[in-house]
Parts: structure tokens; C-alpha cells; sequence
């Protein structure tokens, strides 16, 4: 049974039950001064405040999707690389599983679209990495079998997983259900984690001597998804979105990387990278890396370019807000810079939830399928 399967919540939820009955009724046979009765009345306590503790982290990740295993939970990475062919016409991308979408109709591509299962190998990072693929269901439809679609790329926080992006914050369906009212355009998602060396928060930065992480995701993986899929490969076919982590890389992609991405959106994002524990030395005393990754330097010193910027925050229950009402001065023309700002709504995936849809409709105003 997988950490965020209900059968998991459920029997803990009941075992907590059991022992807090069992407490209550055991408790007076347990009421004297001897150590049996002590170690019994402590053990009693202590198993039922697991139990309770338990259920409440398991709802919790459920709810949020923290971690998507019990080898992720533990810091255990197990999974064996996969094979890629380097000699086949998609030689950087291996599809190893499909799912429909949960919509009516949904087991048919051409009705509900579908989701592929991926292992992505970066030519130039020579990193591998799971993902995600949204294929609209136009995408399956005879009169499109010609035409290309246009793409994003999204990225969880960390230490999230891609699962998240699917069950949590509802991309597919997200996608789906505006591209049938038509407020947005079919597109392609290409959806991962950007913790590409776990458990190890890269912040998207190429590691002197360590994980080159933002080549593989700023140009490996946009170079893969183009040959293995309808999609072009100018700055205007391409966009990336993001929350939290994902939302920081996703801007900081969007400025240094313009002939990639003609779109950039972040949830929650904040604007430099990150250094603590989890991060390690990311660039070895190279200030110049540093200033880099730090995104309100970035737009004083790097030349404005023609991308699009979409920043969220709220006025109660986000820490970022007086830094993106920084960062949206700070855009210069012929960049645009747009955003959304709610009253209240903390750091969590209700808040990304509320954001998302005008988010997409956003994204797919600013891109073209050609």
C-alpha cells in the first residue's frame, strides 16, 4: 500500500480509534503504582499519540503531497535508471507508461487526451529524469495530425514530486476543462520536479563540478519534447510555470533563457536562490553565479528581452509580496510583466489552486502553436 493511498489513511485512522477505545478502557486496570501499570499506562500513551500523529501527517501529505512514496519519505532512492536508445528518430525521450484522464470518456486520447510516463536524458547534462506529458486530446485528432502544439514546462517545489502536479495541483485537467470552454488553446505539459539529484534542492542552478540543472531543464528537456513531439522550438511554442521552487526557477528560466521561453509564470515564487542545508554549496564562491541566480540583479543587468512575466502573491498569508511588488517594477519594456494578488492565501496548494486557471489562460495567450 502506497504512502498516499486511502487504504494506508484509513487503517491508520482506525488503529487510532482502537487504541484510544483501548486506552479509556484499560486505563483503570493500569491505575496502580507498580512498574507494570507505569510502563503500561506510558506505552498506551505513547502508541496511541503516534497513531494520531500518523494519521493527521498522512492526511496532511495526502492532502499536499509532500512526498509521493515511503522511499521519498525516507530519503531512499531506489529506482534503477532506465535504457534510453540514442539511436531511435526521439532519441532523448523514452515513453514507459500511458494513463487516461479522469474525465468522461477519458480512457479514449481522442476524448479525454493523455498522459505519458517519461525518462528524459539530457544530452548536454547528461542528467536523467521522470516526467510527465500531457497530449491534449486535439493532439490524437486526424485534422491536427499536421500541426504542432505549444508547450510548457511545469515544475513543482521542492521537495515535491511530479505526482503532485498531476493529483495536487490538477494541471491535465486544469488544461482540459478550459481548452473545452475555450478560454485556452490546446497545449502540451511537460511536467516534472526540478530536484533532479534527491534529496538534494539544486535550485535550478548548474552545480560547479555537480548536477548542470538548469541545462537540463532550460535546454535539454525543451530540445527532447520538440523532437519527440508536435512542438516548435521558437520562444513564442514554448512557456514554463511554476510554484514555489518551481515558480523562482520558472522566472529565472523565463529572464535568462529568452530564445527558449516565451513565458514565464511564478506561484509563490521567490527571487534568489536559495542556500541552506538542503542546497549545499551551490556555486563555490563564483559571485558571478551567484548575482546570477539572484533574479531582481538579473533584471538591472541582463538586457530586457521580448518574454512575458506572470508573478503571484496575496496580501495576507504570502511572504513574497513586497518582493514581487519589487520584481514588477523592475521589468523593463520590451518585457511585460503581469500579476495576480489574492487578500488572503499561504504558501500551500489552495492558494495555487485559486491561481492556476487564470495562470493557463494567461500562459496560452502569449504562446502560439507555430
Amino acid at each position: 500500500m502506497g504512502l498516499t493511498s486511502n487504504k494506508v489513511l484509513a487503517l491508520a485512522a482506525v488503529l487510532a480509534v482502537v487504541l484510544f477505545v483501548s486506552t479509556v478502557a484499560l486505563w483503570p486496570r493500569l491505575a496502580g503504582r507498580n512498574w507494570r501499570a507505569v510502563l503500561g499506562r506510558v506505552g498506551l500513551l505513547l502508541v496511541t499519540q503516534l497513531l494520531l500523529f500518523a494519521t493527521l501527517g498522512l492526511a496532511a501529505n495526502k492532502s499536499f503531497l509532500f512526498y509521493g512514496s515511503w522511499t521519498d519519505l525516507f530519503g531512499q532512492e531506489t529506482e534503477l535508471g532506465v535504457v534510453v536508445d540514442h539511436s531511435a528518430g526521439a532519441r532523448d525521450l523514452t515513453v514507459v507508461a500511458t494513463q487516461g484522464m479522469d474525465v468522461q470518456g477519458g480512457s479514449k486520447p481522442a476524448v479525454g487526451g493523455q498522459i505519458q510516463k517519461v525518462v528524459i536524458a539530457g544530452e548536454h547534462s547528461k542528467i536523467a529524469s521522470q516526467a510527465y506529458v500531457y497530449l491534449p486530446p486535439e493532439y490524437f485528432w486526424p485534422q491536427y495530425a499536421g500541426k504542432t502544439f505549444p508547450a510548457a514546462l511545469v515544475l513543482t517545489g521542492y521537495p515535491g514530486t511530479a505526482e503532485n502536479l498531476l493529483k495536487g495541483l490538477r494541471y491535465p485537467r486544469t488544461a482540459h476543462t478550459q481548452a473545452q470552454k475555450g478560454t485556452m488553446q490546446p497545449m502540451i505539459l511537460v511536467m516534472l520536479r526540478p530536484t533532479v539529484a534527491p534529496p538534494r534542492d539544486t535550485e535550478c542552478v548548474n552545480v560547479p563540478g555537480g548536477p548542470q540543472t538548469e541545462t537540463f531543464l532550460a535546454k535539454d528537456i525543451p530540445k527532447a519534447v520538440s523532437e519527440s513531439y508536435r512542438v516548435g522550438t521558437k520562444p513564442r511554442n514554448w512557456g514554463v510555470i511554476g510554484n514555489s521552487t518551481g515558480g523562482y526557477c520558472a522566472l529565472k528560466f523565463a529572464i535568462h533563457h529568452p530564445g527558449t521561453f516565451g513565458a514565464g509564470a511564478g506561484l509563490s515564487a521567490y527571487y534568489r536562490a536559495a542556500e541552506d542545508p538542503t542546497t549545499g554549496d551551490l556555486f563555490h564562491g563564483d559571485r558571478t553565479e551567484r548575482n546570477r541566480a539572484d533574479l531582481m540583479w538579473s533584471l538591472d543587468h541582463v538586457k530586457p528581452s521580448k518574454t512575458s512575466f506572470l508573478v503571484t502573491s496575496s496580501r495576507q498569508g504570502e511572504e513574497n509580496l513586497r518582493d514581487t511588488v519589487k520584481f514588477v517594477g523592475k521589468v523593463r519594456p520590451p518585457a511585460r510583466v503581469s500579476s495576480i494578488t489574492l487578500d488572503n492565501g499561504g504558501h500551500n496548494f489552495g492558494t495555487w489552486r485559486r491561481e492556476i486557471p487564470a495562470a493557463m489562460e494567461w500562459m496560452s495567450a502569449r504562446l502560439r502553436a507555430s
